[in-house]
């Protein structure tokens, strides 16, 4: 009699740890899921047409000397968009594509300054001295 109730016990500890086992498997899809949501919310959304000037992230510009060099390269000018951030870039200076990430780019802003005709001028002049 005493194996039978030892039986059942054993039986009850073993449903208890699979019910713990559930369960916590239960909140780390929860948490994952929590974790996920933000920071797909703090993802910059970047997207390019084709004819855009942007901006080529060099991650490999640590090898070089000159730790305040900038790390990107361009402009480039995006040419094809492809699905999942796909992109065919081509240099001025060169008649080749690049394909590339859509996440090493960043759009370039210095064409539209360029072609704005109104250009605001500050020239700096020396402080006042006491003698003046």
């Amino acid at each position: 009699m005493d194996y039978e109730k030892a039986r059942a016990e054993w039986k009850l500890q073993l449903q208890e740890l699979e019910s713990l086992h559930l369960e916590a498997y239960e909140n780390s899809r929860l948490y994952k899921e929590k974790v996920r949501a933000v920071h797909d919310k703090s993802i910059k959304r970047r997207e390019f047409r084709p004819g855009d000037l942007v901006l080529l992230y060099n991650s490999r510009m640590r090898l070089m000397p000159g730790k305040l060099r900038s790390r990107w390269d361009g402009p480039y000018r995006v040419e094809k968009v492809e699905p999942y951030g796909v992109f065919h870039l081509s240099h001025p200076s060169s008649s080749e594509l690049i394909k590339v990430n859509g996440h090493r780019l960043k759009l370039f802003h210095g064409e539209k300054v360029a072609k704005n005709q109104e250009l605001e001028i500050f020239l700096l002049e020396d402080p006042p001295t006491v003698e003046d």
